[in-house]
């Protein structure tokens, strides 16, 4: 196992290597040592009795994600390493490796507080004294691209974005890389770019070289640390930073127009003063839209007449607002779906998104309809989708994909079979303890189950020589109880417990395919 857990990490010799074992994920040798001290754990040792016992600390699976975010909030990278072979069916060592490097710079899973706020991994490309920059945010897929001239103009969009993570290359001149560590961003080293179908989709619209080339290297990283589909990553956009106000970072910071300057929080800037927006996805747009103000007047215009537009007509306003207070976060949504990390209860959120869009449209058609062009064409409320999450998930379902109650009844044949066979099992039982306590007379007589024994008769200490000689046959003795089953009770859990392990197995396997068709159409 050492030996296994050592191929990986000289893998990943810069990351926090997440090794995981049973429930746990472990780290050995040095990860253990600083891991245990920043996230207070305790550092235990294997091979306690030999000469060099090996460090070691571990967290549950179930309340990693606490723990990965700790670890990369402080700038460092954990990569994830899990079984990819059914340990029933391997030979020797359960296989492992790497699923997914997390990094500061591409975290997904953001909880509420940070939803507001967009998280961009920036890539860095020198030649000929000017800068390819791009960035994106892989939760929400949206990249910039932009040709920098001045080490003056990447400080500036380096500072604003207030990136985490740049990806760089060997194209880095000796000056350029000072900057960046003086700056404190953690640098990642990608020196191959693969070709792939995902850089020909994204890069398409791309004119420059330079811009092409760097877009195609934030790709590589994405893709090397991600290792799964980015199917919802936008196509890249060209901006130009001299078509909007020039605003330096200390300028912004000074004039606290999103953070305060002295609790570094929102209360108190203008950001907080406008923000009356009802979607985290109009939360980051206004941010991004205060970081840099318009200079051309044909779009100053037309955004000014949409906002005079929605203040002169009260209702449709109100309509509008009462709509978007419903909406969830799409875009990190369909962020969810590509990666396939997405929940029944993430499908519900996107379902009900999409039935407030109809209503969007039709309160915009009554509006002045040149204004908003552009939003009706694009506006798709992509039925399909809502009909097929309509159809399959239930309204409430359960956090876990893996442990059943997901699908609705009368959507799949076999499962609703399934569902039936545990459910007049669970019938019999409860006919079977009522019909015992009558015969016995011992009226707190019940069946239990636990993973272990399955399902028992379970008899107080107390009513045990009430009970018929040779009726049960004795499983366990418990401090003030005595457990029993039957042939008949040992047969009835065999079918329940098989009904219940096959409708979980089809439960996940109908979700996975749910969740694929959805993939689909994220564009």
């Amino acid at each position: 196992m050492m030996e296994q857990y050592l191929a990986v990490k000289k893998q990943y010799p810069d990351a926090f290597l997440f090794y995981r074992l049973g429930d746990f994920y472990e780290m050995f040798y040095d990860d253990a040592v600083k891991g245990a001290q920043i996230l207070e754990l305790t550092l235990t040792t294997r091979n306690k009795n030999a000469v060099d016992p090996i460090p070691m600390c571990g967290v549950p699976h179930h309340a990693a994600q606490n723990y990965i975010d700790i670890l990369v909030d402080q700038g460092y990278k954990v990569a994830i390493c899990e079984q990819v072979e059914d340990p029933k069916t391997a030979k020797g060592m359960v296989k492992r490796e790497v699923v997914q490097l997390v990094t500061p710079g591409t975290i997904i899973d953001q909880n509420a507080s940070e939803a507001k706020e967009n998280n961009y991994l920036t890539a860095l490309h020198e030649k000929d004294g000017q800068y390819g920059f791009a960035y994106a945010d892989l939760s929400t897929g949206e990249i910039k691209v932009a040709t920098l001239t001045s080490t003056e103009s990447l400080l500036n969009e380096l500072m604003s974005l207030q990136t985490k993570e740049v990806v760089i290359d060997d194209s880095l001149s000796q000056p350029t890389q000072t900057l960046l560590e003086q700056l404190k961003v953690l640098m990642s080293d990608q020196p191959e770019v693969m070709p792939s179908a995902e850089v020909s989709y994204v890069s398409q619209d791309l004119q420059q070289t330079l811009e092409k080339q760097t877009v195609k290297q934030l790709l590589a990283y994405l893709t090397t640390t991600q290792k799964r589909s980015l199917a919802h990553l936008q196509k890249a956009v060209h901006y130009e930073p001299s078509h909007y106000l020039k605003l330096d970072h200390n300028a912004q910071r000074n004039l606290e127009l999103l953070k305060n300057l002295r609790t570094h929080k929102k209360s108190g800037t203008l950001l907080w003063l406008l923000d009356e927006t009802k979607t985290a996805m109009g939360a980051r747009l206004l941010k991004q839209w205060i970081g840099r103000p318009l200079l051309d007047l044909q779009q100053i215009k037309q955004r000014q007449a949409i906002v005079e537009n929605l203040l002169d007509n009260y209702f449709e306003r109100s309509g509008i607002i009462e709509q978007l207070t419903q909406v969830y976060d799409l875009e990190r949504l369909a962020g969810r779906v590509a990666f396939g990390n997405v929940n029944g209860r993430d499908l519900v959120q996107l379902r009900t998104s999409l039935a407030h869009i109809p209503q969007i449209r039709y309160i915009l058609e009554q509006l002045d309809q040149d204004i908003y062009h552009d939003f009706l064409t694009e506006l798709d409320p992509v039925e399909d989708v809502a009909d097929l999450i309509e159809q399959a998930i239930v309204d409430e379902p359960p956090l876990s994909i893996t442990e059943g109650n997901l699908i609705k009844a009368g959507y799949n044949a076999q499962l609703d079979e399934y569902n039936d066979a545990m459910k007049n099992g669970k019938q019999w039982l409860a006919q079977l303890e009522a019909r015992e306590r009558q015969v016995t007379g011992i009226s707190n007589l019940k069946i239990g189950f636990n993973r272990v024994f399955g399902y028992y008769i379970e008899v107080s200490k107390a009513n045990v020589k009430k009970l018929p000689q040779d009726r049960y046959q004795r499983k366990q003795t418990l401090t003030n109880a005595e457990r029993f089953i039957t042939p008949e009770l040992k047969e009835k859990e065999e079918l329940i417990l098989g009904a219940e392990t096959k409708a979980y197995e089809l439960e996940y396997q109908l979700f996975t395919q749910i969740r694929d068709q959805i993939k689909d159409q994220i564009k």
